[in-house]
């Protein structure tokens, strides 16, 4: 590497700096592969992630448009070369991958690819993925110079710490898969008790109504138009829980889209009237937007269930170089400084703690009679 130690370490620092920005698994997989490709200045890399069943759970490639992949046609199989890196631990760099035994041709419309390297990804003495790089950039006077000892040690030492980038990426997805099972169990257990009451006193109800038909009408006629308000509410309960339990379209539509289409079926849902606005905000983090989006339900769920309000107002906007949610409301209020039975009865505490595992702050404004406001800041967006 002595022809070029500082532009070889400056890419090498620069392509792991690159993967430890990312937290989602798709995320690192793409920042691996176009490290890999920039740093060894090759036309074409890919990564593929296998699967039990002699397949690739995931295959990432670079260098080939959108257009020309889909062409391509279904996922490839773990066999030929592609086999030999997910089955041998050493690094495979050949002059022209068409004319090695193991080749077996590609698709139609595959790109054409001579000099070839590739290694597997390793955990231990696991293999994780396989990373395959082609056709090295550089003058071709006599047929070609392909890649190079140097090469190999490079994409070394990217895969070893691809291997970490992936293997904590791999442990956060898991960690936000608990977050949502303990979610999803709260919610269980929320609407368990709330829906089942409002049930038991809807039987009850109902069951005074016929008694009191014949002998007391009018009565009879109260208890009824109390069905009725308890059935309201009863729906209400369900249609909030099942807005809370909707897996949030996060990775697809962003923070602000799904909040935003929460309140809309939030304000068709309830007598109060909800309103959202966003102005400013880029996206943020998976992170810090998960954490955004469930203060936000929690708040609202505060507002419209113990509230009273009439009114509820939900903003996302920039504050200088952090991003605000803001939820307010005209209801009761109550008082702050009860923080034991406050936080605990609205869920404060879990809130305060979402906003602090992100790098954020949650602050409270409210007070008997005067509504309460909900602000959690976060850095970016």
């Amino acid at each position: 590497m002595s022809h070029r130690p500082r532009s070889g370490l400056y890419a090498v620092s620069s392509a792991l700096l690159a993967m430890s920005r990312h937290l989602e698994v798709r995320d690192v997989l793409k920042t691996i592969v176009a490290s890999a490709r920039e740093l060894l200045d090759a036309e074409y890399a890919a990564l593929g992630v296998p699967d039990d069943h002699g397949g690739f759970a995931q295959f990432v490639v670079d260098g080939v448009s959108d257009e020309q992949w889909k062409a391509i046609g279904p996922l490839p199989r773990q066999h030929g070369i592609l086999a030999s890196m997910l089955h041998g631990a050493k690094p495979e760099r050949i002059a022209d991958v068409r004319e090695d035994p193991r080749f077996e041709g590609w698709p139609e419309a595959h790109p054409d690819m001579s000099d070839f390297l590739g290694l597997p990804v390793r955990d231990g003495d696991e293999t994780i993925a396989a990373l395959f790089l082609a056709n090295k950039r550089c003058p071709r006077p006599q047929g070609g110079c392909g890649f190079t000892e140097e090469d190999e040690e490079l994409l070394s030492i990217l895969a070893q710490h691809a291997a970490i980038a992936l293997t904590n990426a791999r442990l956060y997805e898991r960690s936000r898969e608990l977050t949502i099972a303990e979610e999803r169990s709260r919610l269980a257990h929320e609407l368990h008790d709330a829906v089942s009451q409002k049930l038991f006193s809807l039987r009850l109800t109902a069951q005074a109504a016929a008694a009191l038909i014949d002998r007391a009408p009018g009565r009879a006629k109260e208890e009824l138009q109390q069905v009725a308000a308890l059935a309201a509410e009863a729906t209400d309960e369900l249609r909030a829980a099942v807005v809370e339990l909707r897996p949030a379209a996060l990775d697809e539509d962003g923070l602000v889209a799904t909040l935003r289409t929460q309140v809309q079926v939030l304000d068709r849902a309830h007598s109060a009237r909800v309103a959202f606005s966003s102005f400013g905000v880029r996206a943020l983090p998976a992170a810090q937007e998960e954490a955004l989006l469930r203060v936000a339900q929690e708040a609202l769920h505060n507002a419209l269930r113990h509230s009273g309000a009439r009114r509820v107002e939900v903003t996302l906007h920039r504050r200088g170089p952090c991003a605000v949610l803001r939820v307010a409301d005209d209801g009761s209020g109550f008082d702050p400084g009860e923080t034991r039975r406050a936080g605990r009865h609205l869920g404060l505490v879990s809130m305060r703690d979402r906003a602090s595992g992100v790098g954020g702050s949650l602050t409270v404004e409210s007070a008997p009679g005067k509504g309460t406001t909900i602000e959690m800041e976060v850095p970016g967006g």
